[in-house]
């Protein structure tokens, strides 16, 4: 087994592992069932990595929050899991890296794959989903029918899950919600797995029941179907037909990134290790090595747009007189220029009465307009502003796009001192602690479609709502649920990992006999 070491991300620390020396970099992506040093304990995943090994160097990590990594306060966003991925490659100097990455990692790889294509080389996805339809825990126990009912118009018949997927799902989410250390949830989710009390470990040393509940919560209300599109990345999108994560899910994202490749197995556990390994690692070897891994020399991206305007300037230029109104302009260009790159954006020019700025997440995006929105107020002005995100050209000092287009539509849309953003923003930032107000759908002048419009509440989400229940949900790390024989089996895994191996493959072949 690797040398566990440690790369830098703010202020955290994630544990990282560096096996191989295949010329593809490769960065392996795990759920929140994840601890680098307890994968080597099981005889499946060894035998997989050893065969990635021999055309791939891998990076694998645990995210922050669960296994070796440090613990978090709250939830983390798809921004902020990006940056861990990002911060990893960093540590370890890999420039432009596979992501392979399955189950609830995949929004995060999709997110990245679309916001940074000059650092993705390609997208392996694997047993994962862009949008559950889910929107709370009463959904797990919702009647499966009924359910059903309700996510059809929204996934269209060729993506929704039967009422049967429906209903497993649920089962499997109420496991987590409920049960979470007991081993049932992963039972559900590797039943080829025969020790419950082996799953058990697994999940008492990946992630304590409050980090299991609230990454689950998120993963219902993300929603990255709009960024798929923008993937210039070759892709290939795996998955088992009878996973507890519905199989639809994967067909839809693979028919809706372009050039993706579909590759369905047969099977029921939900890691690639133990569903048909030999097909996937034999078909994601041609994959990485052939034609398919071609670079995209492609200058689009996914962007936050955000649009400024001064509300009323003509009137207020008039009232105040030519000289000191360009003083005042010319005052809160400069704090737009301060702002913007606070928050990690980049100013691209002003639009007379406004500004036109990019950020690479959509958080950085709401928490500068609502500071610029305060700086306003201190200079005796209002602004309004408008934010989308989506695939932008990304051209020598401007930008261009669609994704801008609409940005300016939705400005158009907002009063004095408002935020307005598009939905896709909303469901971008989900566990971010940011309220929002729904203004219903509108047409956009120019652009195909209805759009759902959202006002940034300036004093977070309602007390009660699902946002603020989610942004203040406690997420210890598994320390906390750990037992005295999981603190065992961590020295064991991490001093003489074989031993545990051996014991795995000897309790099933006695499992099997008996």
């Amino acid at each position: 087994m690797a040398e566990t070491s440690y790369a830098p991300c703010g202020d955290l620390s994630l544990a990282y592992q560096v096996v191989g020396d295949g010329p593809i970099e490769l960065v392996f992506v795990g759920s929140f069932a994840s601890h680098v040093e307890l994968y080597w304990t099981v005889p499946e995943f060894e035998a997989f990595l050893e065969r990635l090994c021999t055309f791939c160097r891998i990076l694998l990590f645990d995210k922050a929050g669960v296994g070796l990594s440090d613990p978090v306060p709250q939830v983390r966003t798809l921004d902020d899991r990006a940056a861990e991925i990002e911060a990893v490659m960093d540590t370890v100097g890999f420039d432009k890296a596979v992501l392979f990455g399955g189950s609830e990692s995949g929004p995060a790889c999709t997110y990245f794959a679309a916001q940074r294509p000059e650092r993705t080389r390609a997208l392996i996805l694997t047993g994962t989903f862009s949008y559950f339809g889910f929107v709370g825990w009463d959904d797990l126990d919702r009647d499966p029918d009924e359910l059903r009912a309700r996510l059809m118009p929204e996934l269209g018949g060729d993506y929704t899950p039967s009422i049967a997927q429906l209903a497993r799902w649920q089962s499997w989410g109420r496991a987590v919600r409920s049960t979470w250390g007991s081993g049932a949830a992963l039972k559900e989710l590797l039943p080829s797995v025969r020790s419950v009390r082996q799953l058990a470990m697994v999940e008492r040393m990946s992630a304590s029941p409050g980090m299991a509940r609230a990454t689950l919560e998120a993963a219902f209300r993300v929603d990255v179907r709009p960024l798929l599109p923008a993937i210039a990345a070759p892709t290939l999108v795996i998955h088992a037909r009878d996973d507890v994560v519905p199989v639809q899910h994967g067909r839809y994202i693979a028919d809706h990134i372009p050039g993706a490749r579909m590759l369905e197995v047969d099977g029921n556990d939900h890691v690639p290790w133990l569903a048909d390994p030999d097909k996937i690692l034999t078909v994601t070897e041609e994959f990485l090595t052939g034609s398919h891994a071609a670079p995209s020399a492609s200058r689009r991206a996914l962007r936050t747009v955000l649009f400024t305007d001064i509300v009323a300037s003509t009137q207020r230029a008039s009232a105040t007189g030519d000289e000191r109104w360009r003083a005042v302009l010319q005052r809160f260009g400069e704090i737009t220029a301060e702002d913007t790159q606070r928050f990690g954006g980049t100013l691209i020019k002003s639009t007379g009465d406004g500004h036109l700025a990019t950020f690479d997440g959509p958080t950085q995006a709401i928490r500068c307009a609502e500071t610029l929105s305060d700086s306003a107020e201190k200079l005796g002005i209002e602004i309004r502003v408008g934010i989308h995100t989506g695939e932008c050209e990304l051209l020598e000092s401007d930008i261009g796009g669609i994704a801008v287009h609409i940005a300016a539509r939705i400005l158009g849309q907002a009063g004095a001192g408002e935020i307005l953003v598009s939905r896709t923003v909303r469901d971008l930032v989900v566990g971010s602690g940011t309220g929002f107000e729904d203004r219903g759908s509108v047409e956009l002048r120019g652009v195909p479609g209805t759009w759902q419009i959202l006002a940034v509440d300036r004093h977070g989400p309602p007390a009660g709502s699902a946002e603020a229940e989610l942004a203040s949900a406690p997420t210890p790390g598994p320390q906390t649920a750990m037992r005295r024989v999981d603190r065992a089996v961590a020295v064991m895994a991490k001093r003489t990992p074989w031993i545990l191996r051996g014991m795995a493959r000897l309790s099933a072949g006695t499992t099997a006999r008996d």
